[in-house]
């Protein structure tokens, strides 16, 4: 009976945490993935210089990565949203949204519904049933 209760108790916390609503406050612009190329590169080229060298060059490298695709206008879309507990944070999505749209969160993601979500999640999964 104790096992029983220990394993209803986990599997409760595990999915309270999971999907949380959220407001769009504003949409912003993300930089990661230039942030992430230029600081791949600039770690490959610092690493000449030894341990040190990779990661200043990894630094110098994801700082100019991000500025150079803010320079191009290939930024990526992201979304300032409120969340019930009433934090501030910023998501990406792939979803165009209003500036007062309700969204749901997943991880660093904003969804439009639940259901489209899980469509969209695993679209192209695989599944051991068929």
């Amino acid at each position: 009976m104790k096992k029983l209760g220990t394993l209803a108790l986990t599997l409760t916390l595990l999915a309270a945490g999971s999907v949380h609503a959220a407001e769009v406050l504003e949409e912003t612009k993300d930089h990661t993935t230039g942030k992430s190329v230029g600081g791949m590169n600039g770690m490959m080229i610092g690493a000449i210089g030894g341990p040190i060298g990779m990661l200043v060059g990894a630094g110098i490298g994801a700082l100019f990565g991000g500025g150079a695709q803010e320079a191009t206008g290939l930024s990526d879309r992201a979304y300032k949203v409120r969340t019930a507990d009433g934090k501030e944070k910023v998501m990406r999505s792939s979803e165009a949204f209003a500036v007062g749209d309700k969204v749901e969160t997943r991880g660093n993601r904003a969804f439009s519904d639940v259901a489209m979500a899980d469509d969209r999640l695993y679209d192209g999964a695989l599944s051991y049933r068929e």
